[in-house]
């Protein structure tokens, strides 16, 4: 392996170990550490990255893993990247599918995972705040990007709002450009067949892959799929058995949708974890691999240039909306506000401090303050 797949690996491989607290954090972590630390890339790659990776079915903050493991070493990079990044967080999960299979229950480790959430609102905020004053490069994308926000917060889908805020963007910043284009075209979503019959491992798989396929938006819009598909459709899980496995997919860093190897495991043990797995990341591969070659002719393109930096605003607007609805959701009790208050003091005011050290801090910190409670 030669030095930069070895660099790509170490960091993907570090951040799969700590990132929790959702796709938004996830990226302020990378945005931090390719473009902050190493200068792998300009903040406007990636953040055209951010926005091209809204634009397809799939995991964002993988698939940037991906994009950014690209950009280092190639068609390589991609999957070391993508694959150093998804391992921690399978192998975790894993784990704790089979203490939960052995005891019956999800181990009582809360208290210790407290703290990670409302720490991480500094890191997700920190981020936003530097990506915004790179999107929002005139009046008309702040505007955009603040509907958006609203527009989210209120509770429209996110897949809507990126590629309409990105129509809307491109008509109403290139309307007047003379340079014409010969096509473009909306993500195509991809329906497979649906699945019945008895559990089997590609069954399992087959199950995820058509969930991959038309999974937009953030991980925890996995629950919905995997509701109807698993639940209600197949009957192969319980109500309970998915709200343990949403559980789960809390307690584990990495991406989110590592719900899908605990369930597996709930359905065929190692493989079907496995094979779950597979299913659920696989696409993700492919479409990354094609996004690849598109980002540069949507910048040689000024109309979809246009559009591009709509999206890439209308992102910017999504993330500012999670932060404030996870913010919201962190405030029901007095330790939650004093660990979100610290974790933005120290991110903006300490930008050198490590996003693990903040982490670390949080958890610990978290756990003290449950304790006094």
């Amino acid at each position: 392996m030669n030095k930069n797949l070895k660099e790509i690996a170490g960091l993907f491989l570090k951040l799969g170990c700590i990132a929790f607290g959702g796709p938004a954090a996830h990226i302020a972590m990378m945005e931090e550490e390719v473009v902050n630390k190493r200068k792998w890339m300009t903040r406007q790659h990636f953040l055209d990255m951010v926005g091209a990776t809204n634009l397809v079915p799939g995991p964002n903050s993988t698939q940037m893993t991906m994009h950014c493991g690209h950009v280092r070493g190639g068609y390589m990079g991609l999957i070391v990247g993508g694959v150093s990044f998804i391992l921690p967080a399978v192998f975790f999960t894993l784990l704790m599918a089979m203490l939960y299979g052995h005891y019956g229950e999800v181990p009582a480790i809360a208290p210790l995972f407290y703290g990670i959430k409302p720490a991480v609102i500094g890191i997700i905020l920190n981020a936003t705040y530097k990506l915004g004053k790179k999107a929002f490069k005139s009046w008309q994308l702040s505007v955009l990007g603040t509907v958006v926000l609203g527009l989210s917060i209120y509770g429209l889908h996110e897949v809507a709002l990126i590629i309409g805020g990105g129509i809307v963007g491109m008509i109403w910043l290139g309307w007047t450009q003379k340079k014409t284009i010969n096509s473009w075209a909306a993500p195509a979503i991809i329906l497979l067949k649906p699945l019945a019959g008895a559990i089997t491992n590609q069954g399992i798989f087959f199950s995820f892959l058509k969930i991959a396929f038309v999974l937009f938006g953030s991980g925890y819009v996995l629950v919905a799929y995997i509701d109807a598909e698993l639940v209600e459709n197949l009957g192969w899980l319980t109500k309970s058995q998915l709200l343990d496995a949403i559980a789960m997919g809390q307690f584990t860093p990495g991406p989110v949708l590592t719900t899908a190897t605990f369930v597996g495991y709930q359905l065929g043990g190692i493989s079907g974890a496995l094979w779950a797995s597979l299913g659920m990341f696989l696409p993700s591969f492919f479409l990354v691999g094609l996004l690849v070659k598109i980002i540069p002719l949507l910048r040689k393109s000024v109309l979809l240039s246009k559009f591009l930096d709509a999206v890439n605003a209308c992102a910017v607007g999504i993330m500012a909306a999670v932060t404030i609805k996870l913010g919201y959701d962190m405030s029901s009790e007095w330790y939650g506000i004093v660990l979100m208050a610290l974790s933005i003091l120290v991110t903006f005011k300490f930008p050198k401090v490590s996003a693990l050290y903040v982490i670390l801090g949080g958890s610990l910190l978290g756990y003290v303050l449950q304790l006094m409670a």
